[in-house]
């Protein structure tokens, strides 16, 4: 009969304590590496923001955190293989703003929406949107660009790295908010067949995160003239802000870190806690800032709203893009 009473209680101090074990394995977490899912190509503005945090998380964690590229279909290959993931924590997704104004006509199952998708864990980086165009063009400026696209309507070309991707809608505003009408020229797989075209002069422009086409802007072959940030940026300051000439004008694709929906609150919750850290390092946001990116800590309340918002901002201009694809 003792027996079977130290037995009863040692189940019950067991059941009493599950708590405080998910509490103490969360505070372990991680204790292997961890992957992170990005639907971004290799290289492409997203892709080297999101590597930058995940290298400093690594550093955090002790433990090694993989980027895997899955690109395709804007965005709805990252979200599947992300969605049939195991809910422990160690396969997180970094959707990009992209993945939740997608066309759904040609992405299925996006655009994303959360909660009902996937845990929102934090806030990685915003992009503004950089306008490059081909030295051979001959604009020094964003009117003058706006000029010649009114005088050759539907013939400056603008090249399109992703259609329906967060770079598409940006030229898609522009075109809506200064009356001009451009030739839009598609590329997949990331920006650099876009950039080379560019900077051949056989593409007029491009739209693009100013990481994806750093390389070309430093060696000339493509021209940055504006930045559709609200103001000029610190890093750019020669860069007028596209607002300077289209007024009210501000277009940021953003990169969220998430995972996929059963994932403990615990684990969440330090994960989440641990990226804040990261993006709040002045040597993190100086990383992030030289390849056009920058920091927005949010906790996951904060970036259930903010999406909630974007999405009102860019879906009606998915619809129309939508409307005119039929």
């Amino acid at each position: 009969m003792m027996r079977r009473c130290q037995w009863l209680s040692l189940v019950a101090a067991c059941l009493l304590g599950l708590p405080g074990l998910s509490a103490a394995h969360a505070q372990a977490y991680p204790d292997k590496p961890v992957t992170i899912i990005a639907d971004s190509a290799p290289g492409a503005s997203p892709d080297v923001a999101v590597r930058i945090v995940a290298d400093a998380l690594g550093k955090i964690w002790k433990q090694q955190v993989v980027v895997v590229n899955h690109p395709g279909a804007n965005g709805s290959i990252a979200a599947r293989a992300a969605a049939e993931a195991a809910n422990d924590g160690y396969t997180l997704f970094g959707p990009v703003s992209s993945s939740f104004m997608a066309l759904p006509t040609v992405a299925p199952n996006l655009p994303l929406k959360l909660p009902r998708d996937f845990v929102p864990i934090g806030f990685i980086a915003e992009q503004p949107m950089f306008v490059g165009v081909s030295p051979s063009l001959g604009v020094k400026n964003l009117s003058e660009l706006i000029a010649l696209a009114k005088q050759k309507p539907g013939t400056l070309s603008i090249a399109l790295t992703g259609f329906g991707r967060f770079t598409h809608l940006t030229g898609e505003l522009l075109q809506e908010r200064t009356g001009i009408r451009l030739l839009s020229v598609p590329y997949n797989h990331g920006p650099a067949a876009a950039v080379s075209d560019v900077a051949s002069g056989r593409v007029s422009m491009i739209i693009e995160g100013y990481s994806g086409i750093v390389g070309a802007v430093k060696a000339g072959q493509v021209k940055l003239i504006a930045a559709a940030s609200r103001e000029r940026l610190p890093q750019f300051p020669n860069v007028p802000a596209v607002a300077e000439t289209v007024p009210d004008f501000a277009a940021s694709g953003w990169i969220i870190l998430t995972a996929p929906v059963g994932t403990p609150e615990p684990i969440i919750a330090k994960a989440g806690a641990d990226l804040t850290k990261v993006v709040n390092d002045p040597a993190i946001k100086q990383k992030l800032a030289a390849i056009g990116s920058y920091t927005r800590p949010m906790t996951a309340p904060q970036v259930l709203a903010f999406v909630a918002e974007e999405q009102a901002t860019w879906l009606p201009i998915v619809d129309k893009i939508s409307k005119q694809a039929k």
